[in-house]
């Protein structure tokens, strides 16, 4: 997720820029005070407040059933009884006829262990994709195509905005539950892409088009372009379209959510060594 430090006057001018950064309420936003500021005397060495903030996650079990929980039957009402009837009087008792034997009980087939490691890992992808959307009320088709390399799951319906969300993360979150849920049991290794309304596709072009912008500034200016931090799949687009230019060399520095790329000409980047 993304995560900004904002500096305002006060705490609460800092947090409703970090609402306006991020276009949410304060209530879907994870705040973190670094410093409440300070007045000063007179204006004099005053400071301003400083906050971290960041966009709240949804923590998700993979090991929980993908199935909508169906609810539990009502129970039945208590039967009442009725007192028992006086017994009358007592008759000879003719001698009781042999019970009929009873009917064989039916044979239980047990389903075969590990079904789930049989079944095709698409169609497994597919299912927990489906379960998911479920859960979100969204009622929404998934379709498949395979390759030999990967699998891509779209999703067909009238809700890209929200499946996708600011630069693809929703969709980045769903695919990596995927990915994670459905090569858990199984053997097979493929990479599983989720997509709707050709998100992937639109997003490729523009890091795409935004990297030839980034080289030729780089070959004008002569100086380094650093780029905003990236996930390693926008960053892999990036690293690919500028393979071939001999003028430049794109690198990755930093860790985890904050990693970026830098481009740099060549002349310079030969100075050190690629990452």
């Amino acid at each position: 997720m993304d995560t900004i430090e904002i500096e305002a006057k006060t705490i609460d001018e800092a947090i409703e820029k970090a609402c306006g950064e991020f276009n949410v309420s304060r209530e879907k936003l994870n705040i973190e005070i670094i410093s409440e500021g300070s007045a000063g005397f007179l204006g004099l060495g005053s400071k301003k407040a400083k906050i971290k903030a960041s966009r709240l996650s949804l923590d998700i079990d993979l090991d929980a059933p993908f199935e909508l929980l169906k609810e539990e039957a009502e129970p039945a009402p208590p039967v009442r009884e009725e007192p028992p009837a006086p017994a009358p009087a007592a008759a000879p008792v003719p001698a009781a006829a042999p019970a009929p034997a009873a009917p064989p009980a039916p044979e239980v087939t047990e389903a075969p262990a590990g079904k789930e490691e049989h079944e095709p890992l698409a169609q497994r992808a597919k299912s927990i994709l489906e379960g998911i959307l479920q859960r979100m009320y969204l009622d929404f088709t998934v379709s498949v195509e395979e390759t030999p390399d990967t699998i891509v799951l779209t999703i067909n319906g009238d809700g890209g905005g929200l499946l996708i969300g600011k630069r693809g993360q929703n969709l980045d979150a769903i695919q990596y539950i995927v990915n994670k849920a459905a090569t858990k049991i199984h053997d097979e290794r493929k990479l599983i892409i989720v997509d709707t309304e050709s998100y992937r596709q639109r997003r490729e072009d523009s890091l795409n088009a935004l990297a030839r912008e980034f080289a030729e500034k780089v070959r004008k200016t002569r100086k380094p372009v650093t780029v905003g931090h990236m996930n390693a799949h926008d960053r892999r687009i990036i690293h690919l379209a500028l393979q071939n230019d001999d003028t430049i060399v794109t690198k990755s520095r930093g860790e985890g959510e904050y990693r970026k790329i830098v481009i740099l000409p060549a002349r310079i980047a030969n100075r050190e060594p690629r990452t």
